[in-house]
């Protein structure tokens, strides 16, 4: 099972960039995509409901053009939830969590944490909100998404110069490795710990060209899953958004 995730920095933008045909293509059993920035009534049927995909899609309810994500799936889900049940981390639509018969997928958008102080407290608010929940599930668990910062120096092209700034502050970081004290596996790092590649490169600067990136987009297992991971990847050639896509093969 090939599984995919995907910050699109705007599903409709994307959409127009040949998103369902590299879909098709590309053929993952799930597809989990973030940033969608859309309402419901945006979007085409095509791309609402992928042929051959079971769709679901949770859409920010404080603004519109903003956040959301979605999954497509070769296989239906046991069952769909749309958050944890908290309005201030829920309205944002930031969360699926689909549980399969083997394992539960969290596709998850967590907050940027660049525009303001407010901002930086909401995101490590969601953050310890969200490690409450997942250190509680009894399942076998697959996390993925863009989590908004890099972990370790070698995830930055330039971690000197940005270990000020949000997405690489001593905090952010030092939450990923709480998350992984609790027994949380970073499954490209597990398959390649000296391996240097990004999934995010700002567009104001040409930094792709450059390779001057960040990897902030991962694939998370718990430790009593990590058996069923054969393959972790990222697909740096794959272009459209900021982002390119990451996955794994279980």
């Amino acid at each position: 099972m090939k599984i995919l995730c995907w910050n699109v920095n705007g599903v409709r933008a994307i959409a127009k960039k040949g998103f369902l045909n590299w879909l098709h293509k590309t053929k993952p059993d799930i597809m989990c995509v973030q940033e969608t920035k859309a309402r419901p009534d945006q979007l085409t049927e095509k791309l609402e409901k992928p042929k051959g995909y079971h769709a679901y899609w949770n859409f920010a309810k404080v603004k519109a053009g903003y956040s959301g994500v979605a999954l497509f799936s070769k296989t239906k889900p046991k069952s769909v939830k749309y958050g944890w049940g908290n309005k201030k981390f829920d309205d944002e639509g930031r969360i699926i969590i689909a549980q399969y018969p083997r394992f539960t997928l969290l596709n998850i958008y967590y907050p940027n944490g660049k525009a303001s102080k407010a901002r930086l407290k909401y995101k490590m608010e969601f953050y310890d909100y969200f490690l409450r929940h997942v250190t509680k599930m009894k399942s076998k668990l697959i996390i993925c998404g863009d989590f908004n910062t890099a972990h370790e120096e070698i995830d930055i092209a330039r971690p000197k110069e940005n270990e000020m700034f949000s997405g690489f502050l001593p905090i952010e970081r030092k939450w990923m490795d709480k998350f992984e004290a609790k027994g949380f596996i970073d499954t490209f790092r597990r398959k390649y710990p000296k391996k240097v590649e990004y999934s995010y490169w700002s567009t104001r600067t040409a930094a792709r060209k450059r390779n001057v990136g960040w990897r902030i987009d991962y694939f998370y297992v718990s430790k009593n899953f990590i058996k069923s991971v054969k393959k972790a990847f990222i697909l740096t050639k794959v272009s459209g958004s900021d982002h390119c896509p990451v996955g794994i093969e279980i």
